[in-house]
Order: C-alpha cells, then sequence, then structure tokens
C-alpha cells in the first residue's frame, strides 16, 4: 500500500468572511516541495472572489486523468522499444448536471498527440492498443468511482 498526501491552506486575514466576498485563493502543497497556487473556478465562484490565474479543483481533476494516462502510455511504449520524442494532450472536461441531478464532472476526454522517432515506429493500431491499456492501468481513471470519506480533525 502507498499513501499520498496533499496539504490545502486558506486563511481569511482581514476579509469580511460573512459577506461572502472573500477570496477563494489558496495554496496546494505536496510532499515533494511543489506548491500551486488554487482558487475555485470562475465559471462557479465570480471574479474577483476566484483567481482564473490559480489552479481549480476541476483543472486538477482533468489533469490528473491526462498525467496518469501519459505516464502509462510512456511505459507501454518503452516496453514495446517504440522510442516517444513528444507527447502532448489537450484534455478537456465537461461538467455539468449528472443523472442524480448533482453537479459533476461527467466526461474527460483526453486528445493525445504522440510523436515517435526511431528504426520501429508504432501502426496506428499499435498506437490506439497503448492507448487502451495505458486507459485501463490509470490509477486515477479506475479511481474515478471511488468512494470519498470526510474525516475532520478538531483543533485541541
Amino acid at each position: 500500500m502507498a499513501q499520498y498526501s496533499a496539504e490545502i491552506l486558506w486563511e481569511r486575514g482581514e476579509q469580511d468572511f460573512l459577506a461572502n466576498t472573500y477570496s477563494r485563493r489558496h495554496t496546494l502543497r505536496f510532499d515533494g516541495g511543489a506548491q500551486v497556487p488554487g482558487s475555485s473556478s470562475p465559471h462557479v465562484v465570480p471574479l474577483p472572489m476566484s483567481d482564473a490565474s490559480a489552479v481549480d479543483p476541476e483543472e486538477m481533476f482533468v489533469a490528473s486523468l491526462s498525467n496518469c494516462h501519459m505516464l502509462w502510455f510512456l511505459t507501454m511504449a518503452v516496453k514495446r522499444k517504440f522510442v516517444v520524442d513528444r507527447y502532448f494532450d489537450a484534455a478537456v472536461g465537461v461538467m455539468e448536471k449528472n443523472a442524480e441531478g448533482k453537479m459533476a464532472m461527467t466526461v474527460v476526454t483526453l486528445r493525445p498527440e504522440v510523436r515517435f522517432s526511431g528504426a520501429s515506429l508504432p501502426t496506428r493500431e499499435q498506437i490506439e492498443q497503448m492507448h487502451h491499456r495505458a486507459h485501463d492501468e490509470c490509477f486515477i481513471a479506475n479511481s474515478v468511482k471511488t468512494e470519498v470519506r470526510c474525516e475532520p480533525v478538531f483543533p485541541g
């Protein structure tokens, strides 16, 4: 079993919280030391209370699926001795009401464009097979149906 962690920090500062005009900007910290500015999406919370230059949860969801797929695709390619020179994905997620009437990411479309070089180039069918296998192996794609738990911690 492996565990992964992220820290999310938001602080009110001098903002009038009860007026509901506070900034949703916050910091995401990861175990490797990376810090990323986060915010709600401007599609959900209007500017200036959200920050369009920061990463929002919906973007992170799409990026996580795309990132995981790419890493598995690269693994599939190297196992087959295909040299990948470039991998680009312009992934898009759609948020709308689901069957239960709740807002949800209902579909994420990955659009990977992969460039190869070397003596052995994959056929279109081999590329499609590697993408199919990458999707089957992707931990994040396999987790989309996962249970999400909330276990609040109460300060001393």
